[in-house]
């Protein structure tokens, strides 16, 4: 018996190297349509990024556009952005005319309609996996433009946000995790939005000495307490990796 996961209708495996047909644009009689009726999953940095674009700090991203999740059952929460309650549960940054958040919208947003999965090897390697995601109601594949998968990916300007995304996968897919001997507290859950959700805060809490890392700081991460947003963030996860695993 196979043990490959079976894919939601619509989803299809797809490599970097194959062509596809698409594109997004005003002028498709579906533009906005895929940006409606959906649970969009904010990672960490897309919060950062969505947070510093609107000039406010990150406890009021959380408490304006944030919808925080957690089941019994589930290891970390689910940070959601939060829906119009429009009838059509529509973004709440999409307008008629099409993204107001656009140069930083959420990296889900720019790899559509192609999806990314990531996990960590035993020797540390990151590995992808991507899928073509066929909806109904998107005319963007009719459109004449034929590029390769990576390609399109590379266009959208996923680079960065795919570094990010994949600096969590120590913290997330630890072998602690995968064999099932480590679960969070109540307290390491709050841990865990104040170092990847909270930057502001955990800004404030490191350098005030709160908190703290269990050897020096190096240059890169005091100039993440001086205000380089990108450094906090990979300082968030060491803290993490230390209060979790004892890294």
């Amino acid at each position: 018996m196979s043990s490959t996961p079976q894919l939601p209708e619509n989803f299809q495996p797809i490599s970097g190297e194959q062509k596809m047909s698409f594109a997004c644009h005003p002028g498709v009689s579906c533009f906005t349509e895929c940006c409606r009726e959906l649970d969009l999953a904010l990672t960490p940095y897309d919060a950062l990024r969505l947070k510093n674009h609107l000039g406010i700090k990150s406890a009021q991203f959380l408490d304006q556009y944030v919808i925080i999740e957690w089941e019994e059952g589930q290891l970390f929460p689910t940070y959601y952005l939060t829906m119009v309650d429009d009838g059509r549960a529509s973004c709440v940054f999409v307008k008629n005319n099409g993204c107001t958040v656009y140069e930083h919208r959420p990296g889900s947003c720019r790899a559509y309609p192609v999806g990314r999965g990531a996990g960590r090897q035993s020797n540390g390697e990151t590995i992808e996996s991507l899928v073509l995601i066929q909806e109904p109601h998107c005319k963007g594949f009719a459109e004449d433009q034929v590029q390769s998968v990576s390609d399109y990916l590379k266009g959208q300007g996923l680079e960065t946000y795919n570094r990010f995304n994949d600096a969590l996968l120590p913290l997330i897919q630890h072998p602690t995790i995968q064999n099932g001997s480590f679960r969070p507290s109540r307290k390491q859950l709050d841990q865990y939005t104040l170092a990847l959700y909270d930057l502001d805060q955990f800004r404030t809490d490191m350098a005030e000495g709160i908190i703290s890392l269990n050897k020096p700081l190096n240059p890169q991460q005091l100039a993440a307490l001086t205000g380089d947003d990108e450094e906090l963030l990979l300082l968030g996860i060491r803290w993490l990796m230390q209060e979790f695993y004892g890294e």
